[in-house]
């Protein structure tokens, strides 16, 4: 079915709870474990359903941020989703106590009775109405990005359009287009602390109400991370500083020497080459169509699932007018289908998008038939090395889009994940500062990310801009706004791609089975449970790092440019 062709119908959600209560009644007096597994099944039918609508209310939403109608409805779902969730825990409290708790777990596997003990910790109904308002504030900060609009040469455009400039060979244009797209977020800050205050005062009440000390061991939890916790990342931070920022530090003296200035300006980052970055050859239309032929090539199981995905227009890419920024990948539980949702402007990034978010579809594709809906999808760290890992293992069909400019694009695409790994530990930094300091005020949170930023990315120079030298780069980080530690999830994915990209270029058929078991095994095991099945070493391992970026620094010298 195409994604035009969905149903939509708002859910009644007093049928909804009469149906799950009644279901969970079922299950607490069901007189055999396959008595269980039956009405569990007809569950996991209603949340399907009813994330299903959801869904395709948040695109729809998405697609079009001016449309009232599925703002509104967008609007419901933030309202309710406190409601479903309280539906839920009730759920895995009666799973939890199950007399045949045994049966199911050799059905079903351990992992989904530590996701239900671990979101048993997040949850209480005093919290509903705190759940609501956090969830309006998020979009609120969605919405007012996505109406970004900003007048450069002569045009009006929108943040994602602007970006394109920033890429310019003309020093003196994208740095206008820097200031330019800053400029707004500037313009806009007092409204962005003040969203910003307000949800973290919404969080530290949340945390409080369910007797932690903050909200930083909560927001662990509701992250679902079973088998790591803050302790463990904070040493991953070290190791990213003491391994990590040298080499991005070296790379970013030999982009000044490649683009021949005095002094690396941060509006300079995005530029690589003189002569010009490597961009994507033909239309949207076109590299769809690349795409396409690129995942035939790669394995059966790709070809399947991207002709699915383009027969079902299940992607939206172009970017436009009103249409929220960013891009990301969703499901439609009832349909058994991804989303692929992005923002196309004629950069190396439209590329970056559809190998990163196609991972995250294909996975989601390969897992689509479990029984429970909790293995659609693994924990979010998880998630992303479905999609940072594809964007590796895809090296070998760069040319197809790139043509001549491919050992550019390579050359670029892995320096900027080198380069990212100080930004991403920095956001989660800050976010560990922020809720542990609940009280700053707006200046203190960005004298704090000043702080950080200076320790992670030592060469950043704003070129005088005073939002900036602030410390206010953080305020265009949505995830900081609507998925608080999710960041750092990205961090330690990219150090599975990295070993993913190692491993392919070693033997590419062994890699590619490995990442295809992992993308089979959807959520069925922890974090740490899945990077053991894909045969990487865990992230927070001494000494992986080390050996792993000087491989990664001997690569990238390997390329001469004249």
């Amino acid at each position: 079915m195409k994604f035009s062709e969905m149903n939509y119908n708002r859910p009644d959600l007093g049928k909804v709870e009469q149906e799950f209560n009644d279901l969970l009644v079922k299950f607490t007096n069901a007189a055999t474990a396959k008595e269980q597994e039956e009405v569990l099944a007809q569950i996991n039918l209603l949340k399907s359903e009813f994330q299903t609508f959801a869904s395709i209310a948040s695109v729809r939403n998405s697609l079009d941020t001016t449309n009232q109608y599925y703002e509104e409805e967008q609007e419901f779902f933030d309202m309710n989703e406190p409601v479903l969730k309280d539906l839920n825990i009730k759920f895995y409290k009666a799973l939890g106590s199950s007399k045949f708790k045994g049966d199911l777990q050799k059905k079903f596997g351990n992992q989904l009775f530590k996701l239900a003990d671990v979101s048993l910790k997040t949850f209480d109904p005093s919290i509903i109405e705190d759940l609501k308002e956090e969830n309006k504030l998020g979009t609120e900060y969605t919405k007012l990005v996505a109406c970004a609009e900003v007048e450069f040469e002569g045009q009006k455009l929108t943040l994602s359009a602007l970006s394109a400039f920033m890429e310019s060979t003309d020093r003196e244009l994208r740095k206008k287009a820097f200031f330019a797209n800053h400029g707004w977020f500037a313009s806009h800050e007092t409204e962005f602390d003040e969203i910003y205050d307000k949800l973290v005062k919404v969080r530290t009440r949340i945390a409080k109400k369910l007797g932690y000390k903050n909200f930083v061991e909560l927001a662990y939890y509701r992250m679902l991370r079973t088998d790591y916790n803050a302790e463990m990342v904070a040493v991953y931070r070290a190791e990213v500083l003491k391994h990590v920022v040298p080499v991005s530090g070296k790379l970013r003296e030999q982009q000044r020497k490649n683009i021949g200035v005095e002094k690396l300006k941060a509006y300079d980052f995005n530029h690589h080459f003189n002569n010009g970055n490597p961009k994507p050859q033909g239309t949207p239309e076109q590299i769809v169509a690349n795409g396409q032929k690129m995942y035939a090539e790669l394995s059966p199981e790709t070809k399947e699932f991207f002709d699915f995905m383009v027969n079902n227009d299940l992607m939206d890419l172009v970017n436009k007018k009103g249409k929220a920024s960013g891009g990301y990948c969703t499901m439609f539980p009832k349909y058994k289908a991804p989303f692929i949702f992005a923002n196309f402007n004629g950069t190396v990034g439209d590329v970056d998008v559809l190998t990163h978010e196609a991972g995250h579809a294909f996975q989601c594709f390969e897992s689509r038939n479990f029984e429970i809906e909790e293995y659609y999808w693994p924990t979010m760290e998880a998630c992303e090395i479905h999609s940072m890992s594809m964007e590796h293992l895809t090296y070998p069909w760069m040319n197809l889009f790139f043509g001549s400019d491919t050992d550019k694009y390579k050359y670029v695409h892995l320096s900027s994940n080198v380069h990212f790994l100080p930004y991403g530990v920095s956001v989660d930094e800050f976010q560990h500062t922020v809720y542990e300091n609940p009280d700053m005020t707006p200046a203190e949170r960005k004298a704090a990310w000043k702080t950080i930023e200076t320790k992670y990315r030592p060469w950043i120079d704003y070129d005088g801009m005073d939002y900036l030298e602030r410390g206010g780069f953080w305020q265009r980080q949505a995830h900081i706004f609507r998925s608080p530690f999710y960041y750092i999830d990205y961090c330690l994915a990219q150090l599975c791609a990295f070993q993913f990209w190692s491993k392919s270029q070693k033997d590419f058929k062994a890699a590619w089975q490995d990442y295809l078991r992992l993308c089979q095994a959807g959520g069925s095991d922890s974090f740490l449970g899945l990077v053991k099945l894909a045969n990487l070493e865990s992230p927070f391992e001494s000494g992986v790092m080390e050996p792993l970026f000087k491989e990664v620094e001997q690569y990238l010298n390997s390329f001469e440019w004249k």
